[in-house]
């Protein structure tokens, strides 16, 4: 393991946070934030963390939480069970107001003793798809579309590809065999008594640098309609790149969320080898968000240029994204308590009173409560096209009725 710590950069400004309402007495309010930097999803961590930290800082540089330090503390614990549950004890001797554990598996070794413990958590765009039921996880906030989520947008998007009818139709779904992976299965599984499709799937083995049999089978023996991505870390690139050798057509492809980076595509072999790639999104991609330039700014007033890691908005955005919601439940917190005194507990609370929730366009408006710690489960589908992405579709989500009976069932 390794470790990292946001402290802020600039000076206090007299604007912002800090002007809302100073606490009588400030604290250092801590956040325990497991990444990855190194390990097999090494490519995602390396440029959501910095995301995550830059707004931490613009945050710092404005004063804090009503007067009140944000410290976010890192721990890189390689996509490895035994290191997460190793952080997440420190964090709690540490005091930490919220943790964000990284990882389905991860998340899955410490969702129960999170809520034993009463520290809230989110797992943005991973994690258990059941956690979205906040009455049955009153600790752990999805805050953004789950898997099933995805997995019902992902076949919406499909059946309107393909003239708007998946009767007889063959679905493929790549995934990477592990609990995250398989997330999707069911929800595939129900959709398909209604819609009619045929349904293969296809595990990719761990680390996922291995794929052209899946993809033969897929292309050449089961000859898919349309292919449902859902890999992560090294996989994706493996699987774009023989899915683009087999000479399937890439607009017939749909990743989600996490096989989706500027990354993935560079090691793919670049935007020409996945023209016409479909990926669905839970943030904004791009550079043209008011808080992105915010962050820009920050680093022009201390003379220093932008980070490289920017360039790979995909994952810098999320970071910013879930850097912004931590942020704003604590403040939630702060307010409701009235001094920064505050618990797991508050901030759970603070969790579920966010509403309307855009930061500046870069997400769907996210609705939580008590009952939806996913805030909706919207999603955006971006294609590749001419070496960058296009939205095409506005922030949607598909088959509600579908997901929310399954979350139901999941808890009977």
């Amino acid at each position: 393991m390794s470790y990292l710590r946001t402290f802020g950069l600039a000076a206090l400004a007299t604007a912002g946070l800090a002007a809302a309402a100073s606490t009588a007495q400030a604290k250092d309010l801590i956040i325990g934030m497991m990444c990855d930097r190194t390990g097999p999803t090494a490519v995602t961590g390396t440029a959501l963390c910095p995301g995550y930290h830059d707004y931490i800082d613009l945050v710092n540089s404005k004063g804090g939480v009503m007067g009140n330090k944000i410290i976010a503390d890192e721990v890189d614990i390689q996509y490895k069970v035994p290191p997460a549950i190793e952080a997440y004890q420190r964090y709690k001797s540490e005091g930490a107001v919220l943790v964000s554990p990284y990882g389905t598996p991860m998340t899955a070794a410490l969702i129960k003793t999170m809520e034993e413990d009463k520290i809230a958590g989110t797992t943005a765009g991973f994690g258990t798809a059941a956690a979205a039921n906040g009455e049955k996880y009153p600790y752990m906030f999805p805050i953004a579309a789950s898997y099933w989520s995805q997995t019902a947008a992902a076949i919406k998007f499909a059946k309107d590809k393909l003239g708007g009818d998946l009767k007889g139709k063959k679905i493929a779904y790549i995934f990477y065999d592990n609990p995250a992976g398989r997330e999707g299965i069911p929800v595939l599984e129900e959709i398909q008594k209604q819609e009619g499709y045929e349904l293969r799937t296809f595990g990719v083995p761990a680390p996922g640098v291995e794929a052209g049999s899946q993809v033969l089978d897929v292309t050449r023996r089961y000859r898919a309609d349309f292919v449902l991505l859902h890999v992560f870390g090294r996989a994706p690139a493996v699987v774009l790149k023989e899915l683009k050798r087999a000479g399937y057509p890439m607009d017939h492809v749909i990743g989600y969320v996490w096989a989706v980076s500027e990354g993935d595509i560079a090691a793919a072999g670049g935007w020409d080898v996945v023209e016409g790639y479909n990926t669905i999104q839970f943030a904004g991609v791009g550079s043209d968000y008011p808080v992105l330039q915010e962050i820009r700014d920050m680093y022009k007033a201390e003379g220093k240029d932008e980070p490289e890691a920017m360039k790979y908005t995909v994952y810098y955005n999320r970071g910013v994204f879930q850097a912004a919601v931590h942020v704003k439940a604590i403040e939630n917190a702060v307010k409701a308590k009235g001094s920064a005194d505050i618990t797991g507990t508050d901030v759970r609370d603070g969790m579920e009173a966010l509403h309307g929730f855009t930061l500046g366009g870069l997400v769907p408006p996210l609705e939580m409560s008590r009952q939806d710690h996913e805030g909706g489960g919207f999603v955006q589908v971006f294609q590749v096209q001419k070496g960058k992405y296009v939205p095409v579709t506005d922030w949607f989500r598909a088959y509600r009725d579908d997901v929310l009976r399954l979350l139901a069932a999941e808890h009977q």
